[in-house]
């Protein structure tokens, strides 16, 4: 068998001298991801500005929906040190045109692809498994080669052919006769008062529509609750006098607060969600008002008309004369379903009102003919990923960001109570459409695909730190995909694949790196989400292949929130890994968690399969807008690295007292690394780097048996470790001694 200096020897070897590249590749011994000093707190600052617009600045990952998608600044940089010698100068080789050619890099959970597109942009071949339809699903489409020209002449025979269908649903007269195009239609959610049955909106503002920047732009929209009229009020006033029939109301309160609504009929107080709970159907909607682009391209909010209201009656009736429109299936229980099973959601399409359906039935119809399935798949991808913004589980952001707050904002299906309706097909200013998200989504990943740049930080005006785009580092993206390890032998450099990844048809030894992010066993069930997607991907492009049954859903899958089943689920993945990687090869992953047994199952997965860790570090983890991140108290900004070899190659350490005396330099010098790049820490943040030391220095252990009962034991000097170096942080961060 070739081993991996072989292939490098033989690369060097065949290197021209005048070849402008810098080839740069692995060896055997140490590698520069395990050397101290990783500038993990510079990468980590290049990673916050790509944070805030992920789907700008590395749009190939973003053409769809997943969840935790991960930052290529942070992956290439791993990928870098895990194919570059120790000594390798990171931060200068993240700015160089460097290539790794004849390494292969293996991701065993890819999700939407960030570790297999770094690697090809490197050059290095790549192997990409995932157990989701999905997300295997996106990254094809993302990494595959897409001619622009078919591209673009697709889409616009489909708006040829069906726009006009889907945009006179949209069309509105206003008072004075001139007609507008909708770009939003707002409604509110309706339960049955149980005392006097009746319809009580379930709004806990009348304030509907604001600024994103309030304060600096106050002025904000109010629904009348007695005839339904559409107000200019402060943001905060909290007295308003009706603009058409006088009444006064204060704009801050609705019928609806917490969990509980008041009946204005009867002033019966009632529990909403047992309320809905006992009717056998969805919570009834009213539409109220809509936003709508005038003419001159202006906006104005108006009230819902009865026009707007038989216009809506016309589309249902076009549905119901429309055969097999839509998918039928229904939602399964679970940790992330049982809320919206909860408003008697059952069904995928309840999630939708009729004009939604009828005008993505017309689309998805139009997608189902296109003739060439590479194209077919890319635009059932564009389709399927604008449907996360066109049900009614989305709701209103407010003028001054991107409208359409999507409906996974929360990380659960929550049914939202004054859902939005946006224009499926769309105009210059929507947010969410069909046609925008063709501009945003597909178009942009076409330019990031013909050139990759990474972002380098030039400078700070106040907080903000103002970047360059550099071009010219990295390989073009796009592939004629492998569908087997065969046809990746014979010399498809990506290869991808759907299923369990701890069974692969990878060869014994094959992979000189595997980089990836496994799952959580307590975070966001992913298969639950995204059966939402999956009936429409299947609705559209068959029953076939990775669509055979109508869930994502597996028992294979290790994210489970049973902490043995998720630790022997990963642990079976990692002895995978292990009989797939080189011998002198290294797995590192990305991690964090809040909670003990998080780092226990970790490790114990690890050391089953006969991995060992060598290196630990922090690193700026994934989205710095994430909603569950805002509403944690404590929340983690960082992931920790995790660089391990195979346990045969690391040297074994029996712990005779100096485990702490080894532990708490390595993290405190970790933390004053942070701090003194101006970056602030939670005291989870402090946990995790504290938690990486500790199992890092245990995987060396002679047994695993001992390991995890030191691991067990060891909670007072953790917590005492935790809070001197947190204590340490916060003084510094207001400018405290240290």
């Amino acid at each position: 068998m070739t081993t991996r200096t072989d292939k490098i020897q033989r690369r060097l070897d065949l290197r021209p001298a005048t070849d402008p590249d810098d080839v740069l590749s692995c060896f055997v011994g140490p590698c520069a991801l395990e050397d101290d000093q990783f500038p993990f707190e510079a990468i980590s600052d290049v990673a916050e500005v790509e944070s805030w617009r992920k789907e700008i600045n590395r749009p190939i990952y973003h053409i769809h929906k997943w969840w935790a998608q991960r930052l290529g600044t942070v992956f290439r940089a791993i990928a870098l040190g895990a194919l570059t010698p120790s000594g390798t100068d990171i931060l200068s080789a993240f700015y160089r045109p460097v290539r790794v050619k004849n390494l292969t890099v293996f991701d065993p959970f890819m999700g939407s692809g960030t570790t297999i597109g770094e690697a090809a942009k490197l050059g290095a071949r790549a192997i990409g498994r995932d157990i989701n339809p999905v997300a295997h699903f996106l990254v094809r489409n993302a990494l595959a080669f897409h001619d622009r020209d078919e591209v673009l002449r697709t889409f616009r025979d489909i708006e040829r052919d069906v726009a006009e269908q889907i945009r006179i649903h949209y069309k509105t007269i206003l008072p004075d006769g001139t007609e507008g195009e909708v770009l939003y239609y707002f409604w509110v959610k309706q339960v049955d008062c149980p005392e006097c049955a009746e319809q009580v909106d379930l709004f806990s503002s009348r304030v509907f529509a604001k600024h994103a920047y309030a304060s600096k732009y106050p002025e904000a929209k109010a629904v009348c609750p007695s005839c339904g009229e559409i107000n200019s009020v402060r943001y905060d006033s909290t007295h308003a006098a009706c603009v058409s029939c006088a009444v006064e109301f204060n704009p801050q309160n609705g019928p609806a607060s917490g969990q509980k609504a008041t009946c204005p009929i009867c002033d019966h107080s009632f529990p909403i969600a047992k309320t809905i709970r006992e009717k056998n159907a969805p919570p009834a909607h009213r539409l109220y008002a809509k936003l709508v682009l005038m003419p001159d391209g202006t906006k104005t909010y108006a009230a819902a008309t009865e026009e707007d209201r038989k216009a809506y009656e016309l589309a249902e009736k076009a549905l119901e004369a429309r055969p097999n429109a839509y998918p039928v299936v229904g939602i399964e229980p679970g940790y992330n379903t049982n809320q919206a099973l909860g408003y008697n959601y059952r069904y995928w399409h309840e999630m939708f009102n009729a004009r939604q359906l009828l005008c993505l039935s017309i689309l998805a119809e139009r997608i189902r003919a296109i003739p060439e399935p590479v194209l077919r798949e890319l635009f059932a991808c564009l389709f399927s990923g604008a449907l996360e913004f066109n049900n009614l589980f989305t709701s209103y952001k407010g003028e001054g960001t991107g409208a359409v707050r999507h409906m996974f904002a929360h990380h659960i299906l929550k049914p939202e109570r004054v859902p939005l309706e946006a224009n499926v097909w769309g105009t210059p200013k929507s947010s969410g459409s069909f046609m925008t998200m063709f501009e945003g989504r597909i178009r942009r990943a076409l330019d990031y695909a013909d050139e990759p740049f990474e972002l380098r930080i030039q400078g700070s005006q106040g907080q903000k730190k103002t970047t360059e785009k550099v071009f010219g580092l990295s390989e073009r993206l796009g592939f004629d995909l492998a569908e087997d390890f065969q046809s990746f032998k014979d010399g498809k450099r990506v290869y991808l694949s759907c299923g369990d990844s701890s069974v692969t048809d990878i060869d014994d030894g094959a992979v000189d790196a595997i980089i990836t992010d496994p799952p959580f066993f307590d975070n966001v069930h992913y298969s639950q989400l995204a059966d939402f997607f999956h009936v429409w991907q299947r609705f559209i492009l068959g029953e076939a292949g990775t669509r055979a049954t109508n869930t994502t859903r597996s028992p294979a899958e290790v994210q489970n929130a049973d902490v043995s089943a998720f630790t022997e689920r990963l642990g079976a993945v990692w002895a995978e890994c292990h009989r797939v990687l080189a011998d002198d090869g290294v797995l590192a992953f990305t991690y964090h968690h809040s909670r003990s047994e998080g780092w226990s199952s970790v490790l114990h997965a690890l050391m089953e399969a006969g991995f060992g860790i060598s290196a630990a570090f922090p690193i700026k983890a994934e989205m710095s807008v994430a909603m569950p991140k805002h509403q944690a108290k404590e929340p983690i900004d960082l992931d920790i690295v995790l660089v391990c070899r195979k346990r045969l190659a690391l040297k074994q350490h029996q712990w005779n007292g100096d485990l702490w005396g080894t532990i708490r330099p390595k993290a405190a010098s970790q933390v004053a690394r942070l701090r003194g790049a101006g970056r602030k820490l939670s005291r989870n943040d402090v946990r995790i780097i504290v938690m990486a030391q500790l199992i890092r220095q245990l995987s060396r252990s002679h047994s695993q048996e001992a390991a995890l009962s030191l691991l067990e034991v060891s909670s007072p000097e953790i917590e005492a470790t935790i809070e001197s170096l947190h204590e340490i942080n916060k003084s510094n961060s207001t400018g405290g001694l240290s």
